[in-house]
């Protein structure tokens, strides 16, 4: 059994976290750019284009985040295409955390009135148009709150990636335990600094939502 102070497996568990935050912001950011993309077909008047984003979303929703790393993980190299954990990982949430944007969004740009879309129609705006210049900008400050409140939900996802590999956070405080047999405390730890990272982000969409009620009564 390897000896080490709480103050040891403070400092690697929060060299760790690093690693956390960035794959947090790169399924976020990858994710928000692919949602976008998705979105515009979600909501575009050709009737294949948003069946394919329903099957997009039903896939990515309606099966385990853990199966898709899995199967990303595993069963691409018997395609011939050899992936590490990172890159496994990295695509894997984005792709679903596009999946749930898409949906989010759909929502905030469905509660644009309808009578928006049709005066960008009648100032000779084609569709593109009107979403990019009328519709999103309205859709896009409902859309703060519920977006902010999903990141929470991104950020201990990446807590899965752990399984194939990923040296992250969990599994840093995985191998500790391994080397240390202290469990409570290391993994007290973990979930600590988990709460760290994600509850000023809770108490921030919180706030979000409360000024967007306060500004529709207004």
């Amino acid at each position: 059994m390897i000896e080490f102070t709480l103050w040891d497996i403070a400092r690697n568990l929060l060299l760790a976290a690093r690693w956390t935050v960035l794959l947090s912001l790169i399924a976020f950011v990858g994710g928000g750019v692919v949602g976008l993309l998705l979105l515009a077909m979600r909501v575009s008047p050709i009737a294949w284009l948003r069946r394919v984003v329903v099957l997009y979303v039903e896939v990515f929703q309606g099966t385990p985040l853990l199966m898709q790393l899995f199967l990303a993980f595993f069963g691409l190299p018997l395609l011939g295409v050899d992936v590490s954990p990172w890159v496994a990982a990295t695509v894997t949430l984005t792709l679903y955390t596009s999946a749930y944007l898409v949906d989010i969004w759909r929502g905030c740009v469905e509660a644009v009135p309808r009578g928006q879309w049709a005066a960008g129609a009648s100032l000779g705006m084609t569709f593109s148009q009107q979403l990019r210049y009328i519709v999103w900008p309205q859709a896009r400050k409902i859309a703060v709150a519920p977006t902010v409140g999903f990141l929470v939900q991104v950020v201990k996802s990446t807590a899965l990636a752990s399984i194939i590999g990923f040296t992250e956070l969990t599994k840093t405080g995985t191998m500790i335990t391994n080397a240390a047999f202290r469990p409570f405390p290391i993994y007290g730890m973990v979930a600590m600094i988990y709460f760290a990272m994600c509850f000023p982000l809770t108490w921030y969409a919180r706030v979000l939502e409360k000024r967007q009620k306060i500004g529709q009564h207004r």
